[in-house]
């Protein structure tokens, strides 16, 4: 594992185009979008800067991480000397499924294929690939050069091989990989998805408000965060993508996406990317903001 391709340059693409640069392997960052790619490089040195002035990393770590990533909008050159590929595309069946097509194609026989999905089976994804025991997940978790598990998903093919390989290269990241086989939610989701539509459905209900809710989660629980507040940081349309997943893939009605996460993704509240979600988060600040309007 030296050369690593990263597809995808939002929140999760960077910060994993992040790590591996810090440990030392060579990344290429790709992204249609170059606009998506000045940003992601921006994000990057910013954490980076965050670190330096933490005294966590010298000004040398720094250049040498920067120097580490390269960018590009060409898809076939990102994969074409890659060993490990990192899919970190939207939460989205027909995209992946394409993406992961294209790379199969353009990617040496040798490369591994994995992707950062939450969710989304790799049985399927590693079907539309010629090599489904070398294709597996590696679900990050957001802030990703903060948080230190790494799922590491088992599709049905995947290889004891590659497995081993994967585990082993998140531990030189400075990460704990968790071996999990492959159902709809994984682990993380399948357990963090349901909490989070339950505060959704008991804000909707008028059980208690978006403080209350979180307020009890955090002083009851021991949570760092409240589940509407973690809902708006991972974004209000992956929680719905996600819900949306593990309601098809186990037919049962305890995973239906409330109506108001609905309605809120529909209105386009979400969360912290959005600036408005179950808070609010313009200037930097968070503010209560759910009226009436959003219990119905």
């Amino acid at each position: 594992m030296e050369n690593i391709t990263v597809i995808g340059a939002g929140t999760m693409g960077n910060g994993i185009a992040h790590v591996f640069a810090m440990k030392g392997f060579d990344v290429i960052l790709c992204d249609i979008s170059a606009s998506a790619l000045e940003r992601a490089i921006e994000t990057i040195t910013r954490n980076l800067d965050r670190m330096l002035k933490k005294e966590k990393i010298t000004e040398t770590d720094k250049s040498k991480a920067l120097s580490k990533i390269e960018t590009t909008s060409d898809l076939e050159y990102a994969v074409k000397n890659a060993d490990l590929v990192v899919e970190a595309a939207t939460e989205n069946v027909e995209l992946k499924l394409k993406i992961f097509k294209d790379i199969d194609n353009f990617a040496p026989e040798k490369a591994i294929l994995a992707s950062n999905t939450s969710s989304i089976s790799i049985t399927k994804i590693a079907s539309v690939t010629n090599r489904p025991e070398k294709v597996i997940g590696m679900h990050f978790m957001n802030p990703v050069p903060v948080m230190k598990l790494v799922e590491i998903i088992r599709g049905y093919s995947t290889s004891d091989e590659v497995t081993k390989i994967i585990m082993d290269t998140s531990k030189k990241l400075g990460k704990v990989p968790v071996e999990v086989n492959d159902y709809p939610g994984f682990i993380a989701n399948r357990i963090l998805m349901p909490m989070i539509n339950e505060a959704i459905y008991s804000l909707y209900e008028g059980v208690a408000g978006v403080q209350e809710i979180d307020t009890v989660m955090m002083l009851g629980m021991a949570h760092p965060m409240g589940p509407l507040q973690l809902a708006d940081f991972i974004g209000l349309d992956v929680c719905l993508a996600i819900l949306d997943v593990l309601h098809d893939g186990f037919g049962n009605p305890k995973y239906a996406p409330c109506p108001l996460l609905k309605n809120m993704v529909q209105a386009g509240k979400l969360g912290r990317k959005s600036k408005e979600g179950f808070y609010s988060y313009y200037h930097g600040t968070k503010e209560w903001i759910v009226s009436d309007n959003f219990k119905k």
